[in-house]
Parts: C-alpha cells; sequence; structure tokens
C-alpha cells in the first residue's frame, strides 16, 4: 500500500523541519547567528494513466491523466540573511555590522573564515581576535601603551597613546560580500567557509559602495523570531500528527483486507 510509504516520507520531512526550527530556538541568542528554513519538494509521481496519451484509436487525447505521488523530500534548508537587531555592549572591541557584509577570520589552518559575530578581544601580543582566538584580518595590532582604542563606521582602528596629542591609526578592518550568501558553509562556532555555491568574496572597508559600516561597542544578535518559530513549530506538529494518522488508518485497511473470509 502506497500511503504507507507516503505518510512516512511526510513525517521524515516533518522530523527535519522540526529539527531546523529547533535548532533556530536554541540559538535565539547566538550573536550574529542567522536563521534557516527548510525547503521541501514532491517525490516523483507514478503514471496510472499518461498524461496525454491516446484513449482512442481516433486520436482522442486524455485531457488529465491518473498520477499518484510517492511523497516528499528535503530539497534545501536556506540560511536567511536578513539584519539582527544590534545591541550595545560598551566593549570598545566588539564590533556590529549594520548592513552587508562578513568579517575574514584567520584559522589555525591559515584558511579565512567568515563571521557576523563581531565579540573581539585582544590576545597576549595585542592582535585583535576572535572569543577563540582566531586573528581577525589583516591582522591589526593595538601597542601595549594604547590608553583607547576608537574604530570609526569604516573600519579604521585608532588608538590614543600616552604622551600623543592625535590619534595614530594602527589598521583597517575589512569586510567581505558574496553573491550568494546562502552558499556559505557553516562551521560551528559562528564561522562560515566559502563554497563553490556562495562563489568568490569581494573585500572592500565598510561604508563603501556595497558594504555595511561597522559599529564599534555593538554587537548584532540573533536574527530568530521567536514567535515565527513557535508558530512554524505548530504547524510541523500538527502536520507530523496528520502523517502518522494517515499510517495508522492505512494500517486498518491493511487490517481488514486480512480479516476477510
Amino acid at each position: 500500500m502506497r500511503a504507507l510509504d507516503i505518510a512516512g516520507t511526510g513525517m521524515q520531512a516533518q522530523q527535519t523541519n522540526v529539527e531546523v526550527i529547533s535548532n533556530n530556538i536554541a540559538n535565539m541568542t547566538t550573536t550574529g547567528y542567522k536563521r534557516t528554513r527548510a525547503e521541501f519538494q514532491d517525490l516523483m509521481y507514478q503514471n496510472l494513466r499518461r498524461v496525454g496519451s491516446n484513449s482512442s484509436d481516433g486520436g482522442s487525447v486524455v485531457p488529465s491523466g491518473a498520477q499518484v505521488g510517492l511523497g516528499v523530500k528535503t530539497a534545501a534548508i536556506y540560511r536567511i540573511s536578513e539584519q539582527g537587531t544590534l545591541q550595545q555592549t560598551s566593549n570598545s572591541l566588539d564590533l556590529g555590522i549594520q548592513g552587508n557584509g562578513y568579517f575574514q577570520v584567520t584559522l589555525p589552518s591559515g584558511d579565512t573564515a567568515y563571521t557576523r559575530d563581531g565579540t573581539f578581544a585582544l590576545a597576549a601580543d595585542g592582535t585583535i581576535v576572535t572569543s577563540d582566538g582566531y586573528t581577525v584580518a589583516p591582522g591589526i595590532t593595538v601597542p601595549a601603551n594604547a590608553q583607547s582604542v576608537a574604530i570609526n563606521g569604516s573600519g579604521q582602528v585608532q588608538v590614543t597613546i600616552a604622551g600623543q596629542t592625535a590619534a595614530a591609526t594602527v589598521g583597517q578592518i575589512q569586510l567581505a560580500v558574496f553573491p550568494n550568501e546562502a552558499g556559505l558553509d557553516a562551521q560551528g562556532s559562528n564561522l562560515l567557509l566559502q563554497t563553490t555555491a556562495s562563489g568568490s568574496p569581494t573585500t572592500g572597508n565598510p561604508s563603501a559602495a556595497g558594504f555595511g559600516s561597522v559599529m564599534q561597542g555593538f554587537v548584532e544578535s540573533s536574527n530568530v523570531n521567536v514567535v515565527t518559530e513557535i508558530t512554524s513549530l505548530i504547524t510541523a506538529q500538527r502536520a507530523y500528527e496528520m502523517n502518522s494518522k494517515v499510517i495508522t488508518a492505512s494500517d486498518d485497511l491493511m487490517q481488514t483486507l486480512t480479516n476477510l473470509k
């Protein structure tokens, strides 16, 4: 009985849907997190009567035919890159991006990762690093005798040094943008990697054309909308229950057949 297998694919699809939603809810307070959405496609169809086939020797054509779908499959899980709310932290090394772009992070392997998490700090040698200690490209070092650090909307890092009246520029933070942000490969720890699907990054200074600006003393919060996620969770739960009822009904039908004498 096809209904058993069809309902089974429906339950599997809704299980995936619930897993995606639960991950969004779990990361509702994760800095720079972008919510994801599961998309589904129908499976292949079995033709009981093919559309457009001849129904007589006179050339009559079947107008609609008879096709039975065989269920559903997960097509993709998209990352939604809409802007999250900027929250003030008053930490001079925290940076939030308003608009397009990703911070570039140099991994221990030498590869470059990308993140919207601007929770930065200083390493022992004064280099600006992420919370995991990875260097924020291009590798900016704050002098040990710096009294304050100022980062403007264009990503220029300036420090005030004792005995000097003018601020000294020690580096320039750049952002990277991609043709297809949804194609980036999530690695965990708020890091993303470039893929063939994402395309090659274009780098530039914040506030330049096509790039967002940076705000010192702020971080970008998750863009998860709790109300939307709870609504989606209820919908997925109801769909799962209905598919389970289809399995129960199909089992009852099969039981009726086996009881025939």
